[in-house]
């Protein structure tokens, strides 16, 4: 991810939560002013992307959530845009756009997943209804509904102890708000209907792949973002020594300048080491 970053940080797209959340805001102007209709040329058809129409693999995006209450959609989208944004603050805005965007990704994969899926099963009642009006029904079921869910189980996992006011009254940590979320994904996997399954596969797969790739997840948590902020504060008030040491061989980024330098988050203390060291040095302990 370092290396990566290092590369293509500068192309990340800052906000990128209020950024969705002007898409959704496209798209409620133009459901306003066209009706549903509009609606039908923007969902991800994959049937229809093969036949020409590739603008779907972006406009699903601005489809936006159910306007049946609108107060409660607003409700909803500052209260994804709010969390979205200390997702970002907190991991950095190149790490918050890779696990978007690899929700949208996932997702796009998805929809053509099912629809081979129904071609390999489904072949005769593709014939009876015609193929356009098939996969444009089951495109319906594919939404960044469930891509906004997995910011919220992202932020349970790295904010496990927040409290959030449950109806605005009810203080509850995150954490058991992420479990009761996923235990409901659960039942409504196993109830939902064959294009809503790939849905909530796709889309969700970007948290577990996320973080299941991440040796430790400790590294994401605000406690250790904050210790690495602060020693780069340190570093940028002295700029002649070097950014990474190991503190068990000594080594710099100029000794070795494709060794990865990272903190160990059981060392007590401000305690960075290079790849050969991190997993086999002892742990810092303080003497209290």
């Amino acid at each position: 991810m370092s290396r990566f970053e290092r590369k293509f940080g500068k192309y990340a797209i800052k906000n990128l939560s209020f950024v969705l959340v002007l898409c959704y805001a496209v798209g409620y102007v133009l459901e306003l002013l066209t009706g549903s209709t509009i609606i039908l040329y923007l969902t991800l058809d994959p049937y229809a992307v093969l036949h020409g129409q590739v603008w779907r693999l972006v406009t699903w995006i601005l489809i936006p959530p159910s306007s049946g209450n609108i107060f409660l959609v607003l409700i909803m989208l500052y209260f994804y845009c709010s969390i979205g944004t200390t997702l970002e603050r907190t991991w950095g805005t190149y790490r918050y756009n890779v696990y978007l965007f690899q929700g949208f990704l996932f997702t796009i994969a998805g929809s053509f997943l099912m629809m081979g899926y129904h071609y390999l099963f489904h072949a005769d009642l593709i014939a009876a209804m015609g193929a356009d009006a098939f996969f444009l029904r089951s495109s319906m079921s594919f939404s960044t509904y469930y891509i906004n869910m997995s910011i919220f189980l992202a932020f349970a996992a790295t904010f496990p102890e927040a409290q959030v006011l449950l109806m605005f009254l009810i203080p509850v940590k995150v954490k058991w708000l992420g479990v009761i979320y996923g235990v409901m994904l659960v039942f409504e996997f196993l109830a939902d209907s064959v294009n809503g399954r790939f849905a909530i596969f796709a889309s969700l797969l970007n948290f577990v792949v996320f973080f299941l790739t991440s040796r430790n997840l400790s590294h994401l948590r605000p406690k250790q973002i904050h210790r690495r902020q602060e020693f780069r504060r340190e570093v940028r008030k002295n700029p002649h020594i070097t950014k990474h040491m190991c503190a068990i061989c000594g080594r710099t980024e100029e000794d070795s300048p494709m060794m990865e330098f990272r903190f160990c988050s059981k060392c007590e203390g401000n305690y960075e080491y290079c790849s050969e060291h991190l997993y086999t040095h002892t742990h810092v302990k303080s003497n209290r």
